[in-house]
Protein backbone atom coordinates (compact mmCIF):
# COMPACT_ATOMS: atom_id res chain seq x y z
CA UNK A 1 0.00 0.00 0.00
CA UNK A 2 2.55 2.31 0.83
CA UNK A 3 4.48 1.35 -2.59
CA UNK A 4 1.09 2.41 -4.69
CA UNK A 5 0.77 6.06 -2.50
CA UNK A 6 4.51 6.84 -3.21
CA UNK A 7 3.79 5.90 -7.05
CA UNK A 8 0.29 8.03 -7.33
CA UNK A 9 2.74 10.94 -5.93
CA UNK A 10 5.47 10.23 -8.07
CA UNK A 11 2.84 10.43 -11.05
CA UNK A 12 4.79 6.47 -11.90
CA UNK A 13 0.43 5.28 -11.98
CA UNK A 14 -2.17 7.45 -12.42
CA UNK A 15 -5.51 7.51 -10.20
CA UNK A 16 -9.26 8.02 -11.60
CA UNK A 17 -12.42 6.18 -13.17
CA UNK A 18 -11.57 3.03 -15.40
CA UNK A 19 -7.76 4.01 -15.32
CA UNK A 20 -7.53 0.55 -13.02
CA UNK A 21 -8.36 -1.65 -15.98
CA UNK A 22 -5.41 -0.45 -18.26
CA UNK A 23 -2.54 -0.61 -14.91
CA UNK A 24 -4.10 -4.04 -14.09
CA UNK A 25 -2.44 -7.31 -15.19
CA UNK A 26 -4.40 -8.85 -17.61
CA UNK A 27 -4.42 -12.89 -18.57
CA UNK A 28 -2.79 -13.24 -22.23
CA UNK A 29 -5.20 -15.38 -24.40
CA UNK A 30 -4.33 -18.29 -26.82
CA UNK A 31 -4.81 -17.19 -30.07
CA UNK A 32 -4.33 -13.38 -29.19
CA UNK A 33 -0.43 -12.50 -29.80
CA UNK A 34 -1.90 -8.73 -28.91
CA UNK A 35 -2.63 -9.53 -25.44
CA UNK A 36 0.49 -11.12 -24.52
CA UNK A 37 2.22 -7.90 -25.41
CA UNK A 38 -0.16 -5.93 -23.47
CA UNK A 39 0.49 -8.37 -20.57
CA UNK A 40 4.31 -7.64 -20.69
CA UNK A 41 3.66 -4.22 -21.21
CA UNK A 42 1.66 -4.24 -17.82
CA UNK A 43 4.06 -6.60 -15.96
CA UNK A 44 6.81 -4.21 -16.99
CA UNK A 45 4.70 -0.69 -15.37
CA UNK A 46 3.34 -2.72 -12.37
CA UNK A 47 6.83 -4.89 -11.86
CA UNK A 48 7.06 -3.48 -8.13
CA UNK A 49 3.44 -3.80 -6.88
CA UNK A 50 3.39 -7.61 -8.64
CA UNK A 51 6.96 -8.33 -6.38
CA UNK A 52 4.89 -6.22 -3.74
CA UNK A 53 2.03 -9.41 -3.30
CA UNK A 54 4.30 -11.78 -4.13
CA UNK A 55 5.91 -10.88 -0.70
CA UNK A 56 2.69 -10.35 1.20
CA UNK A 57 1.53 -13.89 0.17
CA UNK A 58 5.05 -15.65 1.00
CA UNK A 59 4.83 -14.43 4.28
CA UNK A 60 0.66 -14.32 4.81
CA UNK A 61 -0.44 -16.96 2.22
CA UNK A 62 -3.79 -19.50 3.00
CA UNK A 63 -1.37 -22.52 3.27
CA UNK A 64 1.93 -23.67 2.50
CA UNK A 65 1.73 -24.48 -0.95
CA UNK A 66 0.56 -20.91 -1.98
CA UNK A 67 3.46 -19.54 0.25
CA UNK A 68 5.94 -22.07 -1.69
CA UNK A 69 4.64 -20.76 -4.86
CA UNK A 70 5.23 -17.39 -4.00
CA UNK A 71 8.60 -18.17 -2.89
CA UNK A 72 9.32 -19.42 -6.11
CA UNK A 73 7.86 -16.95 -8.33
CA UNK A 74 9.80 -14.44 -6.32
CA UNK A 75 12.79 -16.13 -7.38
CA UNK A 76 12.26 -16.37 -11.05
CA UNK A 77 10.86 -12.80 -11.49
CA UNK A 78 14.10 -11.11 -9.89
CA UNK A 79 16.30 -12.75 -11.72
CA UNK A 80 18.22 -11.36 -14.99
CA UNK A 81 17.26 -13.69 -17.20
CA UNK A 82 13.81 -13.76 -16.17
CA UNK A 83 14.11 -9.52 -17.22
CA UNK A 84 16.09 -10.36 -20.37
CA UNK A 85 13.47 -12.64 -21.41
CA UNK A 86 10.42 -9.86 -20.56
CA UNK A 87 12.39 -7.19 -22.53
CA UNK A 88 13.45 -9.18 -25.06
CA UNK A 89 9.90 -10.50 -26.17
CA UNK A 90 8.92 -7.04 -25.57
CA UNK A 91 10.70 -5.75 -28.46
CA UNK A 92 9.56 -8.45 -30.47
CA UNK A 93 6.41 -8.23 -30.01
CA UNK A 94 6.50 -4.43 -30.25
CA UNK A 95 7.72 -5.41 -34.27
CA UNK A 96 5.01 -7.94 -35.31
CA UNK A 97 1.78 -6.28 -33.21
CA UNK A 98 0.42 -4.09 -35.80
CA UNK A 99 0.98 -7.08 -38.53
CA UNK A 100 -0.85 -8.98 -35.65
CA UNK A 101 -3.63 -6.81 -35.52
CA UNK A 102 -4.17 -6.11 -38.86
CA UNK A 103 -4.67 -9.85 -39.57
CA UNK A 104 -7.15 -10.23 -37.02
CA UNK A 105 -9.44 -7.81 -38.30
CA UNK A 106 -12.72 -8.94 -40.08
CA UNK A 107 -11.83 -6.42 -42.71
CA UNK A 108 -8.30 -7.47 -43.79
CA UNK A 109 -6.45 -5.18 -45.61
CA UNK A 110 -4.20 -7.64 -47.44
CA UNK A 111 -1.93 -4.60 -49.27
CA UNK A 112 -1.15 -2.86 -46.05
CA UNK A 113 -1.34 -6.38 -44.06
CA UNK A 114 1.66 -7.32 -47.05
CA UNK A 115 3.66 -3.93 -46.31
CA UNK A 116 3.33 -4.70 -42.51
CA UNK A 117 5.21 -8.03 -43.04
CA UNK A 118 8.14 -6.41 -45.29
CA UNK A 119 8.19 -3.47 -42.70
CA UNK A 120 8.35 -6.41 -39.19
CA UNK A 121 11.22 -8.55 -41.22
CA UNK A 122 13.06 -5.56 -41.86
CA UNK A 123 12.72 -4.33 -38.07
CA UNK A 124 13.44 -7.58 -37.16
CA UNK A 125 16.87 -8.38 -38.56
CA UNK A 126 17.66 -4.04 -37.47
CA UNK A 127 17.27 -5.49 -33.96
CA UNK A 128 18.99 -8.92 -34.58
CA UNK A 129 22.19 -6.43 -36.30
CA UNK A 130 22.29 -3.46 -33.79
CA UNK A 131 19.90 -4.39 -30.82
CA UNK A 132 21.97 -6.16 -28.66
CA UNK A 133 23.58 -3.36 -27.09
CA UNK A 134 20.42 -1.20 -26.80
CA UNK A 135 18.49 -4.46 -25.41
CA UNK A 136 21.05 -5.30 -22.49
CA UNK A 137 21.12 -1.46 -21.49
CA UNK A 138 17.66 -1.65 -21.43
CA UNK A 139 17.57 -4.74 -19.23
CA UNK A 140 20.79 -3.54 -16.89
CA UNK A 141 18.74 0.30 -16.21
CA UNK A 142 15.56 -1.85 -15.35
CA UNK A 143 17.63 -4.31 -12.94
CA UNK A 144 19.68 -1.82 -11.48
CA UNK A 145 16.56 0.36 -10.70
CA UNK A 146 14.27 -3.06 -8.99
CA UNK A 147 17.77 -4.20 -7.27
CA UNK A 148 18.27 -6.94 -9.80
CA UNK A 149 21.98 -8.43 -9.98
CA UNK A 150 22.73 -8.39 -13.30
CA UNK A 151 25.59 -10.84 -14.29
CA UNK A 152 29.30 -9.49 -16.12
CA UNK A 153 29.09 -10.64 -19.20
CA UNK A 154 32.64 -12.57 -19.07
CA UNK A 155 31.91 -14.60 -16.30
CA UNK A 156 31.09 -18.25 -16.36
CA UNK A 157 27.01 -18.82 -16.67
CA UNK A 158 25.79 -20.66 -14.16
CA UNK A 159 22.11 -22.19 -14.74
CA UNK A 160 19.82 -22.44 -12.07
CA UNK A 161 18.95 -25.54 -10.28
CA UNK A 162 21.35 -28.92 -10.77
CA UNK A 163 22.18 -30.63 -14.07
CA UNK A 164 22.08 -34.17 -14.24
CA UNK A 165 25.22 -34.15 -17.30
CA UNK A 166 28.13 -31.97 -16.77
CA UNK A 167 26.78 -28.70 -19.13
CA UNK A 168 29.37 -27.36 -21.06
CA UNK A 169 31.40 -24.08 -19.19
CA UNK A 170 30.14 -20.73 -21.51
CA UNK A 171 29.76 -16.94 -20.72
CA UNK A 172 27.28 -14.81 -19.68
CA UNK A 173 27.56 -13.26 -22.78
CA UNK A 174 27.34 -16.20 -25.00
CA UNK A 175 24.72 -17.36 -23.28
CA UNK A 176 22.05 -14.22 -23.53
CA UNK A 177 23.69 -13.18 -26.51
CA UNK A 178 23.78 -16.19 -28.93
CA UNK A 179 21.96 -18.66 -27.24
CA UNK A 180 18.49 -16.69 -26.11
CA UNK A 181 18.74 -13.31 -28.55
CA UNK A 182 20.12 -14.38 -31.73
CA UNK A 183 18.28 -17.39 -31.36
CA UNK A 184 14.74 -15.87 -30.64
CA UNK A 185 15.28 -13.40 -33.28
CA UNK A 186 16.01 -16.02 -36.00
CA UNK A 187 13.02 -18.03 -34.89
CA UNK A 188 10.84 -15.03 -35.70
CA UNK A 189 12.43 -14.21 -38.99
CA UNK A 190 12.11 -17.81 -39.96
CA UNK A 191 8.34 -18.29 -39.02
CA UNK A 192 7.49 -15.03 -41.21
CA UNK A 193 9.88 -16.33 -44.12
CA UNK A 194 7.70 -19.36 -44.00
CA UNK A 195 4.49 -18.11 -43.16
CA UNK A 196 4.89 -15.57 -45.50
CA UNK A 197 6.93 -17.09 -48.82
CA UNK A 198 7.07 -15.08 -52.45
CA UNK A 199 4.24 -17.55 -53.81
CA UNK A 200 2.30 -17.01 -50.59
CA UNK A 201 2.62 -12.98 -50.45
CA UNK A 202 1.56 -12.70 -54.26
CA UNK A 203 -1.47 -14.99 -54.11
CA UNK A 204 -2.57 -12.79 -51.28
CA UNK A 205 -2.08 -9.34 -53.20
CA UNK A 206 -3.75 -11.01 -56.37
CA UNK A 207 -6.96 -11.73 -54.12
CA UNK A 208 -6.81 -7.95 -52.69
CA UNK A 209 -7.61 -6.85 -56.33
CA UNK A 210 -11.08 -8.49 -55.84
CA UNK A 211 -11.70 -5.41 -53.29
CA UNK A 212 -14.70 -3.46 -54.28
CA UNK A 213 -14.00 -0.44 -52.14
CA UNK A 214 -13.97 2.87 -53.67
CA UNK A 215 -15.65 2.03 -57.00
CA UNK A 216 -13.01 -0.90 -57.76
CA UNK A 217 -10.36 0.82 -57.51
CA UNK A 218 -8.21 -2.03 -56.73
CA UNK A 219 -9.48 -4.22 -59.70
CA UNK A 220 -6.43 -5.26 -62.23
CA UNK A 221 -6.95 -7.29 -64.99
CA UNK A 222 -3.52 -8.60 -65.05
CA UNK A 223 -3.04 -9.55 -61.39
CA UNK A 224 -6.55 -11.56 -61.76
CA UNK A 225 -5.34 -13.51 -64.19
CA UNK A 226 -2.67 -13.98 -62.50
CA UNK A 227 -4.54 -15.41 -59.80
CA UNK A 228 -6.29 -18.05 -61.82
CA UNK A 229 -2.93 -19.52 -63.27
CA UNK A 230 -2.49 -20.11 -59.31
CA UNK A 231 -5.14 -22.66 -60.07
CA UNK A 232 -4.46 -24.78 -63.15
CA UNK A 233 -6.49 -27.70 -62.16
CA UNK A 234 -9.77 -24.99 -62.27
CA UNK A 235 -8.38 -22.76 -65.37
CA UNK A 236 -7.24 -24.12 -68.70
CA UNK A 237 -5.29 -22.37 -71.04
CA UNK A 238 -8.67 -22.02 -73.23
CA UNK A 239 -10.24 -20.56 -69.70
CA UNK A 240 -8.02 -18.16 -69.39
CA UNK A 241 -7.81 -16.64 -72.67
CA UNK A 242 -12.13 -16.53 -71.70
CA UNK A 243 -11.37 -14.61 -68.63
CA UNK A 244 -9.11 -12.12 -69.99
CA UNK A 245 -12.22 -10.78 -72.25
CA UNK A 246 -14.54 -11.49 -69.77
CA UNK A 247 -12.80 -9.43 -67.37
CA UNK A 248 -13.13 -6.40 -69.20
CA UNK A 249 -16.57 -6.07 -69.16
CA UNK A 250 -16.62 -7.63 -66.00
CA UNK A 251 -14.90 -4.45 -64.82
CA UNK A 252 -16.78 -1.62 -66.91
CA UNK A 253 -20.45 -3.68 -66.22
CA UNK A 254 -19.63 -3.49 -61.96
CA UNK A 255 -18.15 0.22 -62.13
CA UNK A 256 -20.99 1.44 -64.33
CA UNK A 257 -23.94 -0.16 -61.85
CA UNK A 258 -24.97 1.71 -59.23
CA UNK A 259 -26.08 -1.46 -57.56
CA UNK A 260 -22.32 -2.07 -56.76
CA UNK A 261 -21.30 1.33 -55.73
CA UNK A 262 -21.02 1.08 -51.69
CA UNK A 263 -19.80 -2.61 -51.51
CA UNK A 264 -17.27 -3.72 -48.94
CA UNK A 265 -15.42 -6.39 -49.15
CA UNK A 266 -15.29 -9.61 -51.52
CA UNK A 267 -18.09 -11.51 -49.54
CA UNK A 268 -20.30 -8.35 -50.62
CA UNK A 269 -19.56 -8.52 -53.86
CA UNK A 270 -20.35 -12.10 -54.09
CA UNK A 271 -23.82 -11.62 -52.52
CA UNK A 272 -24.64 -8.77 -54.75
CA UNK A 273 -23.50 -10.87 -57.96
CA UNK A 274 -25.98 -13.51 -57.05
CA UNK A 275 -28.52 -10.73 -56.43
CA UNK A 276 -28.26 -9.42 -60.13
CA UNK A 277 -27.23 -12.66 -61.21
CA UNK A 278 -23.98 -11.43 -62.73
CA UNK A 279 -22.93 -14.37 -61.36
CA UNK A 280 -24.58 -16.25 -64.70
CA UNK A 281 -23.30 -13.60 -67.21
CA UNK A 282 -19.74 -13.90 -65.88
CA UNK A 283 -18.92 -17.20 -64.81
CA UNK A 284 -15.32 -17.38 -64.79
CA UNK A 285 -14.94 -14.28 -62.42
CA UNK A 286 -17.44 -15.51 -60.43
CA UNK A 287 -15.01 -18.88 -60.21
CA UNK A 288 -12.29 -16.75 -58.98
CA UNK A 289 -13.89 -14.98 -57.06
CA UNK A 290 -15.34 -17.87 -54.96
CA UNK A 291 -11.71 -19.40 -55.21
CA UNK A 292 -10.99 -16.23 -53.40
CA UNK A 293 -13.20 -16.66 -50.46
CA UNK A 294 -12.22 -20.41 -49.94
CA UNK A 295 -9.04 -19.70 -48.78
CA UNK A 296 -8.66 -17.22 -46.36
CA UNK A 297 -11.80 -19.07 -44.59
CA UNK A 298 -9.56 -22.56 -45.15
CA UNK A 299 -6.46 -20.56 -43.85
CA UNK A 300 -8.51 -19.44 -41.00
CA UNK A 301 -10.28 -22.63 -40.22
CA UNK A 302 -6.85 -23.91 -39.57
CA UNK A 303 -5.73 -21.34 -37.43
CA UNK A 304 -8.66 -21.57 -35.29
CA UNK A 305 -7.77 -25.35 -35.12
CA UNK A 306 -4.00 -25.24 -33.79
CA UNK A 307 -4.86 -22.60 -31.45
CA UNK A 308 -8.21 -24.42 -29.99
CA UNK A 309 -6.21 -27.51 -29.59
CA UNK A 310 -4.36 -25.25 -26.64
CA UNK A 311 -7.64 -24.85 -24.78
CA UNK A 312 -9.31 -28.59 -25.33
CA UNK A 313 -5.74 -30.41 -24.82
CA UNK A 314 -4.80 -28.92 -21.85
CA UNK A 315 -2.05 -30.63 -18.96
CA UNK A 316 -4.99 -32.75 -17.39
CA UNK A 317 -6.48 -34.22 -20.86
CA UNK A 318 -3.21 -34.58 -22.29
CA UNK A 319 -3.87 -38.60 -22.83
CA UNK A 320 -6.88 -37.53 -25.07
CA UNK A 321 -7.81 -39.64 -28.12
CA UNK A 322 -7.60 -38.86 -31.86
CA UNK A 323 -11.55 -39.52 -32.16
CA UNK A 324 -12.55 -37.42 -28.88
CA UNK A 325 -10.29 -34.60 -29.59
CA UNK A 326 -12.08 -33.99 -33.06
CA UNK A 327 -15.18 -34.46 -31.46
CA UNK A 328 -14.45 -31.95 -28.71
CA UNK A 329 -12.67 -29.30 -30.93
CA UNK A 330 -15.69 -29.34 -33.46
CA UNK A 331 -18.11 -28.56 -30.85
CA UNK A 332 -15.19 -26.12 -29.16
CA UNK A 333 -15.08 -24.24 -32.79
CA UNK A 334 -18.65 -24.57 -34.04
CA UNK A 335 -19.57 -23.62 -30.31
CA UNK A 336 -22.32 -20.73 -31.32
CA UNK A 337 -23.55 -23.27 -34.02
CA UNK A 338 -24.02 -25.43 -30.92
CA UNK A 339 -25.79 -23.23 -28.42
CA UNK A 340 -28.78 -23.30 -31.18
CA UNK A 341 -29.60 -26.76 -30.95
CA UNK A 342 -31.97 -27.68 -28.12
CA UNK A 343 -30.89 -30.48 -24.97
CA UNK A 344 -34.18 -32.58 -25.99
CA UNK A 345 -32.96 -32.88 -29.16
CA UNK A 346 -29.39 -34.37 -28.14
CA UNK A 347 -30.78 -36.93 -25.58
CA UNK A 348 -33.45 -37.87 -28.41
CA UNK A 349 -30.57 -38.16 -31.10
CA UNK A 350 -28.61 -40.47 -28.41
Amino acid sequence: MTKTIEALKSGEISSGRGLNQETALKRAGDTRWGSHYKTILRLISLFPFVVNVLEYVKEDGNNSEQRAEACHLLNVIQSFEFIFNLYLMKNILRVTNELSQALQRNDQDIVNAMALVKVSKQRLQNIRDDGWSLLLDEVSLFCDKHDIIVPIMDDIFVSQGRSRCKAQKISNLHHFQVEIFYQVVDRQLQELNNRFIEVNTELLLCIACLNPRHSFFALDKEKLIQLAQFYPLEFSSTQLLALDSQLENFILDVRSDDHFSDLNGIGALSQKLVETRKNIVYPLVFLLLKLALVLPVATASVERTFSAMNVIKSRLRNRMGDEFLNDCLVAYIERETFDCIDNEKIIQSF
